[in-house]
């Protein structure tokens, strides 16, 4: 049976390989149980805002760290052998212990947003869960993540997401992860700045090509709530064609 430290250095290598690693984010049992089982799936993601809406929260650390945790470990469950990084927003005002709930949960990699804090916060806020990781003793994945592109001047965004990916990385992180819609110069720019296999994306509307995002040296793509709303317009579209008279859409598979 893998062990989580082996799963650790699973996700470590698969931010590291030359592919693009993709990961499609889930965010209760059955979603996780159904990615896990498709084709081409080599780990999963957590979203911090699909959870909290799964759980009637809005996003924005308004969950209780413990119904998370509790949403994470179900996720695990369902992973089988498969690494599962968390989602843990800012850490919930204790960075180090969220990190060490989510490990005893069974996660090996995490997301850990800076809200644009003061810069040397947020460093501290990194420096916690890589200790946290450490005294746990896995190889453990911390994605750190700037909202650099999400909460302040576009001309000054990018100069700003360099610092403090720089900042991140030296002060331990394994990963810098930048939100937002972003274009081939600014990616090229990062990874170019950050290193090869450092920065990780988000897929929204309009995101530069998978293809462009490995040529440019992007270690990872995720989706976070994205893949929700993908399956909540389903729903919706499900539930206008019913009320229209309609029916189930060919082609709707089994999976639960």
């Amino acid at each position: 049976m893998i062990t989580t430290a082996d799963k650790a250095i699973r996700l470590r290598e698969l931010h590291a390989a030359p592919e693009l690693l993709l990961v499609v984010n889930v965010w209760d049992a059955i979603t996780a149980k159904v990615v896990a089982e498709t084709p081409g799936t080599q780990a999963l993601a957590t979203p911090s805002h699909g959870i909290a809406a799964s759980r009637g929260y809005p996003d924005g650390e308004k969950i209780p760290r413990d119904e998370m945790i509790a949403e994470i470990a179900l996720i695990v469950r369902s992973a089988g052998d498969l690494p599962v990084t968390a989602d843990l927003e800012a850490g919930y005002g204790d960075p180090g212990g969220t990190v060490a709930r989510a490990i005893e949960a069974g996660a090996v990699g995490a997301n850990l947003e800076d809200q644009m804090k003061p810069l040397g916060e947020a460093v501290k806020a990194v420096e916690a869960a890589v200790a946290a990781a450490e005294k746990a003793g896995i190889d453990f994945v911390l994605n750190a993540r700037t909202d650099a592109f999400l909460k302040t001047d576009p001309e000054t965004a990018l100069t700003e997401a360099i610092t403090r990916g720089r900042a991140y990385l030296d002060a331990g992180a394994a990963n810098f992860f930048v939100p937002g819609l972003l274009d081939e110069t600014q990616v090229g720019r990062l990874v170019e700045e950050l290193g090869e296999r450092k920065v990780n994306l988000i897929g929204v509307p309009g995101s530069i090509p998978l293809a462009r995002a490995q040529e440019l040296g992007v270690s990872r793509v995720s989706y976070g709530p994205w893949s929700q709303n993908v399956a909540l317009t389903a729903l919706a579209e499900l539930a206008e064609a019913v009320y229209a008279g309609g029916g189930l859409p060919a082609g709707t598979r089994k999976l639960n």
